[in-house]
């Protein structure tokens, strides 16, 4: 297979299913080598009967592509470092990490757990934290001893982390850690041929379904806007060295639809120069207030 990622070794994790399955199935189409990480968790993260990364893996054979499977936790160090591990033992080198692995446990913040907090945002935040961090301590060897890489890192986020979703505390918090890693990672890696870009997709997933049942329309014959598959071309190409020059930047990914975001930047603002009376600051605020952009509407708001 040759195209866009040829010869490129690429990780994607949580590969099993949904977005990170067609990622792994879109980069083999263009030429890549995949390493398929997925632990095999149910969609509260609790263990499943088998683990589907090795399904992945024989439909990209079966396509003519290379690829092995990974099934260890990525949100731990040890199999963090092992899926490293994994793609240099196998094919010498790493050109890509895709970190995608998540599940939900949703509630309203009252109902919220402490340990529905600390597992969702473990495996969203910290399980891009740790492969980006073992990832990146590879590619700065590398550029070290002179062999300096065409590196990327594709970072998934969410429409909840950048404007929030109500019943997603916990998943809205780790999404927005993951546009904030995203943007420290790209300043501190480009010297070492690093780029790191994240993405905010919609698609219908087994995280998703649930949560865009109302809104999901059925696709029509020639066009399915909700299909993953629409998500993983602008992956791949943030994936290869086709994006050279690209890094810090957050995507919005539906359908045919791709939006560049803007993010959080300085609005109207006023200095008096001295301190004010908290009477004479919320006087201040107001006015602001009125010159500002409205913020988007938080998910689910009412």
């Amino acid at each position: 297979m040759t195209g866009i990622a040829d010869g490129r070794v690429v990780v994607v994790t949580g590969a099993g299913r949904g977005l990170g399955r067609a990622h792994a199935l879109a980069f083999a189409a263009e030429g890549a080598k995949v390493v398929v990480n997925d632990l095999g968790v149910g969609l509260d993260g609790t263990p499943g009967v088998d683990s589907p990364a090795g399904r992945v893996v024989d439909e990209i054979r079966a396509a003519g592509g290379d690829a092995v499977a990974h099934g260890g936790d990525i949100a731990t160090g040890a199999g963090a470092a092992s899926l490293v591990a994994t793609a240099l033992k196998a094919y010498g080198r790493l050109d890509t990490l895709v970190n995608n692995a998540g599940f939900l446990r949703d509630r309203m913040l009252v109902n919220l757990d402490e340990d529905d907090w600390d597992a969702v945002l473990r495996v969203h935040l910290k399980g891009h934290f740790l492969p980006l961090k073992h990832a990146a301590a590879h590619w700065r060897a590398e550029a070290k001893a002179g062999r300096a890489p065409w590196a990327r890192v594709v970072n998934t986020s969410s429409g909840a982390g950048l404007l929030g979703s109500v019943g997603q505390g916990n998943y809205s918090a780790a999404k927005a850690g993951i546009v904030a890693l995203t943007l420290v990672a790209a300043a501190e890696l480009g010297r070492y041929g690093v780029q790191v870009n994240a993405i905010a997709p919609a698609a219908r997933t087994r995280m998703t379904e649930r949560t865009f049942a109302e809104t999901m329309a059925a696709p029509d014959a020639g066009f399915d806007a909700m299909a993953p598959e629409n998500v993983s071309p602008l992956v791949v190409w943030l994936g290869s060295a086709a994006s050279a020059g690209v890094t810090g930047r957050v995507f919005e990914a539906e359908g045919g639809r791709i939006t560049v975001m803007e993010g959080w930047r300085q609005g109207p603002t006023a200095d008096k120069g001295a301190r004010r009376t908290p009477a004479e600051a919320g006087e201040t605020a107001l006015k602001l207030l009125a010159e500002a952009v409205t913020p988007g509407a938080v998910y689910g708001a009412e």
